[in-house]
Formats: C-alpha cells, structure tokens, sequence
C-alpha cells in the first residue's frame, strides 16, 4: 500500500496494539502517523484508517501465542511476496530457537546479529519457587496462594484455553477476584480483563501463553505457572512479565509427577535450582 514507511507484525493482539501506543506516543509531537489493524473488532473504522495517509501500520495477521505457530509463518511469507524487495528488515526475539534462526536465514540478506542480554537467561531480580504437588491438589494450592495478602497481583498461566476458564472460576467461586484471557474470548473481553488487571481491579489475571509476549504489565509481583509450559524458552517469556523496569517479583511454578521431566529441562536450560517450598507428591523420582 502507498504511503507506508514501515510495516511492524507482531503475534498477538494486545501486544499490537500495545506498540501501537507507544508508537503514538513516541511521535506526539512530530507528524509521523500510525495505524494499528487486527482481528475481533469492526474493520470499518480500520479501512478508513488505511485510507488516510499512513507511516507505520501495527498489525497482527493469524494472531498465535507463539510468532511461528499455526498459520502465521505463512501469513509472514505472503506479506514478504507482497512488499518490496530493497527493504530494510529487523526481527526483535527474547529467544532465539532453530525456527527463528531458520526464518531469519529465508528472509534477511547478510544479517547482522545483535545481542542485547544474554541469551536465554532468567532476570536476575526474579525469585523462582516451585512446589511439587499432585495435579487434583493445584487448585486448593493456588486459592491458598492468592488469599495471601503477600501476593498483590498474579498471573496464572495455563496451557488451554478451557483450562483457563476452569481455573477462573474456581478462583471467582472462592471469593477470589480474577478474569480469563486467551484466544477464545472476544477482544473487548480480552481489553477489559487486561485493564481490570493493570488497575488492580482483579488480583489474578488467567492466561494462557497469548500472554506471555511482550504484554508489559507494570508492577506485577507474581508469575505462578499453573501448568508447566511446552518448551523451556515459554517458561522464560512467562516470568519476564514480572521484575520489569529494574523491579523485583516472584516466580511460582505447580509441578505435577506428569510434568517433572519438562520441569527438570527447564532446570537445565535455564542453569538454575528452584527453591523448593513444598514436596507433595505421593511418589517423585525427582
């Protein structure tokens, strides 16, 4: 399309429209316009907006918890076919797995590597807990966690969307003030849960790993990992969600007998030794 300077493609809804205000903000005084576009609202205003003169257009085409999941690699290379060939490319990851280093390989030419933190290392200003408990007990676990004055705001993350919407209202039937987030959910629902939580309107925010890139989430205490996540990198996205600008915050991981060989690659991966609070399970090879 005509007009625009830079085409910026992220995963997930909020973290586009979370650039999308920053971008605004970044160029208030300047002349420089942006434009955000993506799934669950009305596309008549978005047209519109497309219409007018644009510099930097924010969107999300096949939203994914992760940027190389279902459909959205393939909506990457349309989008490539489709802009011009002397561009200038940049792609921005916490983690750098074999997929993206593959992707970088398809798309940029003679690319130069830049490392900011090291690679894969968890903040230092987190404190990683885990207690070993039996799965059926991780509800009872968690509504004692949360009724706790020490935890001022969490984010439970779970693996499904159903699980999400379980574990909701398990916490809302305890007394316990909380809302679910995830792909599921229509994008005034998701709006508001994330605004509820970030004015502490609700103590626990439900997710699934829709979550766990990028969204900034200003002085969350606690990240409790529910259900362990699929790959090492997640869990490492997953906590970055507290301790940010220089904070503190506190890492708490539910560990089921299903789940400790994930538990112990993350262990490895991340070369670090969980404090362990609590030893509840009936039998643990650990």
């Amino acid at each position: 399309m005509p007009g625009i300077k830079c085409l910026v493609l992220c995963p997930t809804r909020e973290l586009a429209i979370q650039i999308y205000n920053s971008a605004k903000s970044y160029s208030k005084f300047t002349k420089v316009k942006a434009v955000v576009i993506h799934g669950g609202v009305s596309d008549v205003r978005q047209k519109r907006d497309l219409k007018q003169e644009v510099d930097i257009l924010i969107a999300t085409p096949d939203e994914a918890d992760r940027m190389l999941d279902m459909g959205f690699i393939h909506d990457i290379k349309k989008i490539i076919k489709a802009i011009p060939l002397k561009r200038q490319t940049m792609l921005f990851s916490a983690t750098m797995p074999d997929s993206i280093k593959n992707l970088c390989n398809n798309i940029l030419v003679n690319p130069v590597n830049i490392t900011i933190t090291p690679q894969l290392t968890p903040v230092e200003n987190i404190q990683q807990k885990v207690y070993f408990v039996e799965r059926e007990d991780k509800k009872l676990l968690l509504i004692k966690l949360l009724k706790d004055d020490k935890i001022d705001s969490a984010l439970v993350f779970m693996r499904t969307k159903h699980g999400a919407n379980k574990v909701q209202k398990v916490l809302s039937s305890a007394g316990i003030s909380a809302a679910a987030i995830h792909g599921n959910k229509s994008q005034s629902s998701r709006q508001s849960a994330l605004r509820d939580f970030k004015a502490k309107r609700i103590k626990a925010l439900v997710a699934t790993d829709i979550v766990s890139r990028g969204i900034d989430i200003d002085n969350l205490s606690h990240v409790i990992n529910y259900e362990l996540p699929d790959t090492s990198e997640t869990y490492i996205h997953r906590i970055g969600r507290t301790a940010r600008a220089g904070r503190s915050g506190e890492s708490i991981t539910f560990c089921s007998k299903q789940e400790l060989n994930m538990f112990n690659e993350i262990e490895r991966f991340c070369k670090i030794k969980f404090e362990v609070i609590s030893t509840n399970l009936k039998s643990k090879t650990k």
